[in-house]
Order: structure tokens, then C-alpha cells, then sequence
């Protein structure tokens, strides 16, 4: 058993989140979280699977080789230009789906069908057998279909000497303060204050390291996409401000509580459509949209993208089924949290993502929370039994639709200067209990309950005792929890 994280309650209560081996090999679903009491005693163990953790052989019969050619094979399958891997596979067992079973895992490089995104797909296959059990992209996007998502070693800031505050011109948030460092150059576009986050021009490639933005006078960009620093101050200050949600709401100290921040790069690709978050570069990127005139750098796809990063170092859950579709709506549930809680007047908090940014080009935003399905994409309203074969972008609907629900209530309604009309599956009337808990109620489910193979069942469950931890059993909380996830056809 291996540490993962660990989050502790106002009562004492402890939460020990645990990734397993077996004889020495990487459990993949064996994740667990231990509670315990003030005084020690056990109160419950929360498991990604039930089944106990066994294989009759720890030889394989499948050889590294055949893994790794197995894996090229089902990465050309999903249309991976260019599928290599470099590192031997790895062998693990797998437990996430069924019974356990040895199996190698292989991470397979190349560039998605688009022919801009760089691709890293996760391939499990049964070691025995050959047979693919499993495949996850471990780019995480903001969107799905209109171009795709990037990622490689991020350039590194040199020493920063003194910290000061610039002014950037942004173009979704307007005029505002951007922390930077003096340098040889002038000032540098690295916060000090936020973990050393930093941002770096990818200057239209799609690989390379990028350039450290730099600026002789500590005024930056003009607001206009013409400018080259203009999408920079979107991103530093999406960062930023999406750094401060998370310490000063969620008393959470960076993407993995560590005080690092992670690198933001801008003007990636050519008129690419996509922002996406890569784990293994602890990087966000950003495309510059359609002609380049609409950078995805507004304030929610920065929240949403970060947060990305927060799913990965908490519950890990898989990019794919229903567990994928709860992990893309975290990120657009905390998204909109860090919308509400900048309070920026030129991009005031609403329930929609990315409605700045134009991403269709007619001027509707990329999803809506308070009916899903209102995108004409596909988005699900309400939980199904084939909701998991969704895409991840249209499955996380349901979840969205529950935040709102139970954040704002249903109906039709006007908030903020925008109108909303929040249905429930059964026509039932659902009274919201308020953004700020609701917001509280989805992390402390995230980090204290869900685990890598949480499905809409799982997080009801994971939110009715979140909700009771934080406001009471038989709370009017808890009593929300449970109606919002009716309206969205969870039900116990």
C-alpha cells in the first residue's frame, strides 16, 4: 500500500488515499481510501473494486515485444499518425475492469487524426493473451471534434531574481495585474508568488520547448489577438486566479497541494481549437482558435484545465466510460467555480463554458450546466445505462446538469444577466442550496470518496457523504444532494 494523499477534517476525521501492488507490480484500480476516526478506529474503506487482488501466475506468457507491437497496432487503430514507443512496457496487474489479471502497459507517442495533437495513448494488454483490456488518452481537452489537444516538455524559466506586478491588456478579461520577475531582459512572465508559475510562447509549433515571454517595461499585450502577449495575459492571469480558488476556497496549495504550479503555453499550433492539460509535462496549453483571433485562454478553460491536474493527483479517475465523464465535469464545475470567484467584471460568473471564446463561431459557448443538451452536440441531460459510451465531453452532462441543479435549482431562472431553464427527468422542482456549497460538497467528494473507477452511482454516493461530513446527516444539504441527482435520473 502506497500513499497517495492524505486530507484530514475539522473532527479529526482521516481520510488515506492508497495506490496498491501486488508481489511488487502496480495495481491499476486497486486504489482505496481508508477513513479513520480522531482516535484511530476505522470507519469505512472506499475501494475502486471489490474483488480481491490475485493472479494465478506472475509469468507472462505474452512477451514486452508482442505487448508493445499490440499497442502501436491498437494506437493505429484509433488513427495515431506516427505510433512509437520508446520505454518497454510495464507490467502491472489489472483490476480495474472484472477479474485481475497480469498485463503489460505500454504509453504510445504519435499525433491524433487532426495531424496537429500529440497523441500519448495508455494501452493495457492481458499479458497471457495478447488482448487489449484497456485504452485512455492521457491528454486531457477542453473540447471534442473541432481540432484536439498537444503536449511535450514545457520550457524551463531561468533563476527569477525580484518579483514585481505588470499590467497586462487581456482580451476576455480586460485590464489587469499579472505577477512577473525582473531578468536580463527586462521582466519575466513567472509568478513567484503562485508556485512559479510561468508562461511560455510556443511561437504556432506543436513541438519544442517554447520561449519564456519576456517584455522591457512590464506592460503587456494591447487585448487584441493581433498582439503576441495578449493570449499570455489571459493565461498568467487564468492561472492566477485559478491558483488563488483553489488555496484560498478550497485550502488546497497548488495542482498537487505541493506549491508547484504548472507551466502555461500559449500559441500552440496554427489556428488550434483546443486547450488541453498534459500530467506528464505538468503543462497547460493553449490554441490560438479559428484564424487565430480566438485564443481558449478565457478564465473557466484556464480553471477547467488546471483542474485537470487536481483530478489526477486526487481521485485518478479514468479518462473514459462514466468515470471520464465525471472527470471532464470537474473540471468544468471547478471552471466555473473559478469564473464565479474572480468576480472580474468583463468575464462576470455564469454557468456556461467558454462562451467568450467563440469556439463554433456562432457565438454560443462550448457546454451549458443548466441543460447540457442545449450544446446540439450531444451532451446528456440525465444519467442512462449507455451514458458511458459517450464521448467524455458529452457524458459529463450529467454531472454538470447535478452542480447546477443543485447549486442554483431548477427551473427557469436569471442570473448574473443570463437566463437559465434547468429541467429535472421527471418534472420534479429542485431548490439549490447555493454555488459555494455546492462547490465545497463536489471536492470533498473528489478528494476524499471517488477513485479511479467511480460511475454516476459511485458519486451520489460519494456526494451524500461528503455533504453529510461537511453539513450533518439529514442535513437540507444532504437532502439537495439527493434530489439534485433524481433530477438527473441518479437514483439510489
Amino acid at each position: 500500500m502506497v500513499v497517495k494523499d492524505v486530507v484530514k477534517d475539522a473532527d479529526g476525521t482521516v481520510h488515506t488515499r492508497y495506490e496498491r501492488t501486488y508481489a511488487g507490480l502496480p495495481v491499476l484500480g486497486g486504489d482505496l481510501i481508508v477513513h479513520r476516526a480522531a482516535d484511530g478506529a476505522v470507519k469505512d474503506v472506499t475501494k475502486a473494486v471489490k474483488a480481491a487482488i490475485k493472479v494465478a501466475s506472475l509469468t507472462p506468457k505474452q512477451t514486452p515485444t508482442a505487448a508493445k507491437s499490440a499497442a502501436v497496432k491498437a494506437a493505429k487503430v484509433a488513427r495515431t499518425a506516427g505510433a512509437a514507443t520508446g520505454e518497454a512496457p510495464r507490467k502491472v496487474i489489472w483490476a480495474a475492469d472484472g477479474k485481475p489479471v497480469l498485463a503489460y502497459e505500454t504509453v504510445v507517442s504519435g499525433t491524433q487524426d487532426d495531424g496537429v495533437t500529440p497523441s500519448l495513448l495508455r494501452v493495457v494488454t492481458d499479458a497471457d493473451t495478447g488482448k487489449k483490456l484497456y485504452e485512455q488518452q492521457l491528454i486531457d481537452d477542453i473540447a471534442d471534434g473541432i481540432t484536439a489537444r498537444g503536449g511535450s516538455a514545457a520550457a524551463k524559466p531561468g533563476s527569477p531574481q525580484v518579483g514585481a506586478v505588470g499590467t497586462g491588456a487581456s482580451q476576455y478579461s480586460g485590464t489587469v495585474n499579472v505577477n512577473t520577475t525582473t531578468s536580463s531582459k527586462g521582466f519575466d512572465l513567472v509568478d513567484t508568488v503562485r508556485g512559479g508559475s510561468s508562461t511560455v510562447d510556443f511561437q504556432h509549433r506543436t513541438g519544442g520547448k517554447g520561449v519564456l515571454f519576456s517584455d522591457a517595461d512590464n506592460v503587456w499585450g494591447d487585448g487584441t489577438p493581433g498582439n503576441n502577449q495578449t493570449a499570455a495575459v489571459d493565461a498568467a492571469y487564468g492561472a492566477a486566479k485559478t491558483w488563488d480558488f483553489y488555496k484560498d476556497v478550497l485550502h488546497r496549495n497548488g495542482i498537487k497541494n505541493d506549491g508547484r504550479a504548472p507551466v502555461s503555453r500559449v500559441h500552440y499550433g496554427n489556428a488550434y481549437q483546443n486547450a488541453f492539460w498534459d500530467d506528464q509535462s505538468f503543462t497547460i496549453t493553449y490554441g490560438d482558435g479559428a484564424n487565430n483571433q480566438h485564443p481558449l485562454t478565457q478564465l473557466d478553460v484556464a480553471g477547467h484545465e488546471f483542474s485537470h491536474g487536481v483530478t489526477s493527483a486526487t481521485a485518478g479517475l479514468q479518462y473514459s466510460g462514466e468515470s471520464g465523464g465525471l472527470n471532464e465535469a470537474t473540471s468544468d464545475i471547478f471552471g466555473t467555480a473559478v469564473e464565479w470567484n474572480a468576480n472580474n467584471a468583463q468575464d462576470p460568473g455564469d454557468y456556461l463554458l467558454g462562451e467568450k471564446i467563440d469556439i463554433f463561431g456562432n457565438g454560443k459557448p462550448l457546454r451549458y450546466q443548466d441543460q447540457p443538451s442545449k450544446d446540439g452536440r450531444g451532451s446528456a441531460d440525465y444519467w442512462s445505462a449507455g451514458v458511458g459510451n459517450l464521448n467524455v465531453h458529452y457524458s459529463s452532462g450529467v454531472a454538470n446538469h447535478f452542480f447546477y441543479l443543485l447549486s442554483e435549482g431548477s427551473g427557469a431562472k436569471d442570473i448574473n444577466g443570463v437566463h437559465y431553464d434547468s429541467p429535472t427527468v421527471d418534472g420534479s422542482t429542485v431548490t439549490g442550496i447555493g454555488r459555494d456549497k455546492a462547490v465545497q460538497i463536489w471536492y470533498k467528494a473528489l478528494t476524499t470518496y471517488f477513485t479511479s473507477t467511480t460511475d454516476y452511482h459511485g458519486a451520489r454516493e460519494g456526494t451524500l457523504k461528503a455533504a453529510a461530513d461537511l453539513y450533518g446527516a439529514g442535513s437540507a444539504e444532504v437532502r439537495a444532494v439527493d434530489a439534485a441527482w433524481a433530477g438527473v435520473n441518479v437514483k439510489a
